[in-house]
């Protein structure tokens, strides 16, 4: 998924930035609230988590864990897996969370897994990590890069790690590491689950409906993380909507095959879905409020076999984005009726519309979690925890879990040189950002802020919710 979630980026020249952010500090009004928010778990003591003291501790474990996960990210990162075929990716976290002493479920959702943990009676915490690739070249030129080539659609395709996830994998089994270290200090259950097709927006709901809570019990809170282009160190975060409504759309325009040289003799669909891609614009730019977020992008077109030959079909598809329910349901009704109404223009059959209005919907932070845990960042990373504006235009499917009742928390980590952002802000060569086959997360910072970030707010959920 691109993926610009909860941080600034930096922007061609000229450009402002995408977010509305501001930088918290770590005054002394947010940590109290920070310090009055936690409570160790166990019954005999009720001293507040110090959280300067709670940070070495990771960052001294950190020190011993970091070459094993720096490890764990090249190792996957030179070879990815498509959705719904990460059976060496499932095999390779399994491994990792059986030698942690997780007790581990394979298959679930097809090629995804579960690892549970007990620590004794209290809340239980679901921490995810995706686990799939996507289906393009790595072009960034590292000693670790991705080769891999695997069938896909009928051709072949290289398959690259450009999104992210082999980073949120590293940092997930780093989570449970660090969380085991520091065992004494919090009681319940931890449920981390590896989810597959996060790419295809598919994979959440596979679990869903491979009956995942029902077969290991429904967690008190779910916690996810996404990296981005901005400096690594950075945490964005906010509450309530964080990320955009989806809705795929795929039309076929129908028309009458026939000679290149002759188009008068056939009706030409290339051409009606030609001017969808153009007229659905209007839509967007003349239909909704200017000020109100709303996408629709055609990303991929299939019509005919050679040059001089008109097909007599071309398939479109494409992505809806949202945040307004209001928009939404305009956008969709302008796809609709503009592909119905090019097909009359051309005298053509009418075109087959499917817009799956299922795809994802919007992630949304539970706004008690993140006034426990955001102040909590701010404390423990000061100036580089921020606040973020805006929800991204990007999609997620972590809204599942969310979908069904779980309260959640979803945060943005940078995962680029500092220099290379300031740079890029200064006027220069504009970023890679996630998608790229540009895209090349500095592994070290990043996997650090990563593991320092998750476990502070797992540990900040665990105690928060024994507390009530």
């Amino acid at each position: 998924m691109t993926i610009k979630y909860l941080l600034p980026t930096a922007n061609r020249p000229g450009q402002r930035d995408r977010f509305s952010v501001r930088a918290r500090k770590p005054s002394m009004t947010l940590v109290a609230i920070a310090l009055a928010g936690l409570v160790w778990l166990s019954p005999d003591c009720a001293r507040a988590l110090e959280i300067t003291a709670a940070k070495s501790e990771i960052d001294s474990q950190l020190d011993r864990d970091y070459p094993a996960l720096e490890a764990i990210y090249k190792d996957i990162h030179q070879h990815p897996e498509l959705a719904f075929h990460e059976t060496r990716t499932a095999e390779k976290l399994a491994s990792e969370m059986r030698a942690l002493g997780f007790e581990v479920t394979e298959h679930v959702g097809k090629t995804g897994l579960v690892a549970i943990r007990r620590n004794g009676p209290g809340p239980t915490i679901m921490v995810r990590t995706e686990l799939d690739a996507l289906p393009m070249e790595e072009k960034t030129g590292l000693a670790y890069a991705s080769r891999e080539r695997v069938s896909w659609n009928g051709g072949e395709t290289f398959v690259g790690h450009t999104c992210g996830h082999d980073a949120h994998m590293a940092i997930w089994v780093g989570t449970a590491k660090m969380l085991l270290a520091l065992s004494n200090q919090w009681h319940g259950t931890l449920m981390f689950i590896g989810q597959p097709a996060e790419e295809v927006a598919s994979g959440a709901r596979a679990m869903l409906n491979d009956r995942l809570f029902e077969r290991f019990g429904k967690p008190d809170v779910a916690l996810a993380l996404h990296i981005g282009p901005a400096p690594a160190g950075l945490v964005g975060y906010k509450a309530g909507t964080v990320t955009s409504n989806m809705d795929s759309l795929e039309i076929s325009f129908k028309g009458v095959g026939g000679h290149g040289s002759a188009p008068n003799m056939t009706i030409d669909p290339i051409v009606e879905a030609s001017k969808f891609v153009v007229d659905v614009q209007t839509v967007v730019s003349r239909e909704k409020d200017p000020a109100a977020f709303g996408v629709v992008s055609v990303g991929h077109i299939h019509g005919g076999s050679a040059g001089n030959i008109i097909p007599d079909e071309t398939k479109l598809q494409g992505t809806i984005r949202s945040y307004d329910a209001a928009v939404r349901e305009k956008l969709i009704a302008g796809v609709q009726r503009t592909a119905k109404a090019i097909g009359e223009m051309a005298n053509a059959p009418a075109p087959e519309v499917v817009i799956d209005r299922e795809s994802v919907k919007a992630v949304t932070n539970d706004q008690a979690l993140a006034g426990r845990i955001g102040p909590v960042f701010s404390a423990a990373f000061g100036g580089d925890a921020i606040l973020v504006g805006s929800p991204t235009t990007a999609s997620e499917d972590f809204s599942e879990f969310g979908n069904v009742g779980i309260p959640s928390f979803f945060f943005g980590l940078g995962a680029l040189d500092p220099k290379r952002v300031k740079e890029a802000r200064d006027g220069g060569k504009p970023l890679p950002g996630n998608h790229s086959p540009f895209f090349a997360p500095e592994p070290e910072p990043t996997i650090r802020r990563g593991v320092q970030a998750m476990t502070l707010a797992a540990l900040t959920v665990l105690n928060a919710v024994a507390a009530k």
